[in-house]
């Protein structure tokens, strides 16, 4: 477990400097931070056992699976709790656990324009440079994860203060760019558990709706098919 986010900024320092020594052509490698880790580094959260990180290019992502085995990273197959999840890779080293995703997560939820605009940049090196999404992003990846202890980090940001706006016009986005409509199902369902442990979730009306959009579709898809 890890629990200060010192010691993530001490690992990408040590990835930036290992990057430095060993004289690689490598250059403008980008890591966005989801999960757990930039809880902690809000305060939000008192330890987290992985760090997720997404990569928005496939140039980036073997390029980072290269330099994680170049400082002892292990490779690791991902579990059953990530089956909504198109997670690329594990690599584990003594305490740290990171998350590697080409792009995307949940089947195609993709890091998008927006919410690359809305992360904030907490350390450039020459080589490296590390941002934090949002936030409202990462509470709407949470949302679409079974993972044990993601509903607490969800709680802990809608307390910390949250832009519900933001997350409603990112979901419509990501399920039309997607053409996932199920996902509101996933987040729908979600947010029910939320709202039942008493949190105020003010765009709670417009996901009711446009789950009952998403079941009528289907119902009048499934009796189109049993009348053909």
């Amino acid at each position: 477990m890890i629990s200060q986010f010192e010691e993530v900024k001490r690992l990408f320092e040590e990835m930036e400097s290992h990057l430095e020594n060993t004289g690689t052509d490598i250059n403008n490698l980008h890591l966005f931070v989801i999960g757990g880790a930039v809880l902690l580094y809000h305060g939000l959260k008192p330890a987290t056992k992985d760090i997720d990180i997404i990569v928005e290019s496939k140039k980036e992502y073997f390029t980072f699976q290269k330099l994680l085995k170049s400082i002892d990273f292990k490779p690791k197959i991902p579990g059953l709790e990530y089956r909504h999840m198109n997670l690329t890779q594990i690599f584990e080293r003594d305490d740290f656990r990171i998350d590697v995703f080409h792009k995307t997560v949940c089947n195609e939820f993709s890091l998008s324009k927006a919410m690359i605009k809305r992360a904030i940049q907490i350390q450039t090196h020459e080589k490296l440079k590390i941002s934090l999404c949002s936030n409202e992003d990462i509470f709407l990846f949470k949302t679409m994860t079974e993972r044990e202890g993601d509903l607490e980090d969800c709680i802990a940001l809608v307390q910390k203060g949250i832009e519900w706006n933001v997350i409603l016009t990112e979901l419509k986005s990501q399920i039309k760019h997607s053409g996932k409509e199920i996902w509101i199902t996933w987040v729908g369902e979600r947010m029910d558990i939320l709202v039942e442990k008493g949190l105020n979730i003010s765009i709670m009306k417009e996901i009711d709706t446009l789950r009952e959009d998403y079941f009528n579709e289907l119902e009048k898809k499934n009796k189109y098919t049993k009348s053909d």
